[in-house]
């Protein structure tokens, strides 16, 4: 993999080294400053000419200074003459909006994917996207991996007894249908009403949770308004146990105190995006790694094998 070069950016360095440790390949030197006014100054600091380059940064909070951050990095990179540019986004912000919901407002997903393009990104890998269409937003090729099955060895290995996987909305009922395959679990839904943006008051569970263990999947936690009333409601239905598990831990607002102060026994979050403090010390919430998952991406997308392969 000589001509393989990897950069990161400022939003999640942990990862970053997880990542590089295991393909066993050094992080390029880049510096990274801001002038006095906010501005980001970005300077590649070595020689990647002809070089294959991948860069990671999640485009978490704070959002708009990441996402320029890669973008600057990514337009260095092609002005030194970079032959082919992989944006590693293990967390794809703007991915809620989607689709047009109300009269003259943005499509900022397709926004988004229009800037990388243009900026000279040649590929894009990612995990769990919010909504799976974002993926023809892009002239490009996306490569969408699945945090599925770190979560599924962890349950596999930490929670027993009579399962059953539940999906927050129906949205989310695809995504639920193919866990509990997996775990030879039922399914139940929560039916839901949002009111504005991360408002949710969950109505009523549709599917059998009296005496199970229930799990509830979803691709995020942000303020865990939605998360919380679904533990409970489900707690409320019978269930001897409340789990979750999600691959972006958003957790902005009062979500860690929501979460404290739930239902849930535990909840299961993957590293895409970092965690802070409050987050960390809380003993309901659980990280696993997805750093093996991406480098392994990495490597099968730099020699041209199959990536799907990984969840088959």
């Amino acid at each position: 993999m000589n001509t393989m070069s990897l950069f990161s950016g400022s939003s999640h360095p942990l990862l970053a080294k997880k990542i590089t440790e295991y393909l066993s390949r050094p992080l390029g030197a880049a510096k990274l400053n801001r002038f006095s006014d906010g501005e980001i100054q970005v300077e590649i600091q070595e020689n990647v000419r002809r070089q294959e380059v991948f860069v990671i940064q999640s485009t978490c909070n704070p959002v708009n200074d990441n996402l320029m951050e890669l973008l600057l990095m990514i337009d260095a990179l092609k002005r030194s003459s970079a032959s082919y540019i992989t944006a590693v986004m293990p967390y794809f912000g703007y991915a809620r909006q989607d689709k047009k919901v109300a009269p003259r407002v943005p499509i900022s997903a397709k926004l988004v994917a229009d800037l990388l393009t243009n900026t000279g990104v040649n590929r894009v890998i990612t995990l769990d996207l919010h909504a799976g269409q974002i993926q023809g937003f892009f002239n490009i090729p996306v490569d969408n991996l699945y945090a599925a099955p770190v979560i599924l060895d962890y349950i596999k290995t930490n929670i027993s007894g009579d399962l059953v996987v539940v999906s927050p909305d129906a949205g989310g009922v695809e995504r639920a249908r193919a866990f509990a395959k997996r775990l030879n679990a039922a399914l139940a839904i929560v039916d839901k009403r949002r009111s504005a943006p991360n408002q949710a008051k969950a109505m009523a569970i549709i599917g059998d949770v009296e005496g199970k263990v229930a799990i509830i999947l979803d691709d995020m936690v942000d303020t865990a308004g939605t998360l919380t009333e679904a533990a409970g409601i489900i707690k409320a239905k019978g269930a001897k146990a409340v789990h979750a598990c999600c691959t972006h831990a958003v957790l902005s607002g009062p979500a860690v105190e929501r979460i404290e102060k739930s239902s849930l026994d535990t909840l299961m979050v993957t590293d895409t995006i970092p965690l802070k403090e409050n987050a960390l010390g809380c003993n309901k919430i659980k990280q696993l790694s997805i750093s093996k998952i991406v480098g392994e991406a990495i490597i099968r997308g730099y020699r041209g094998d199959s990536v799907n392969s990984l969840f088959v």
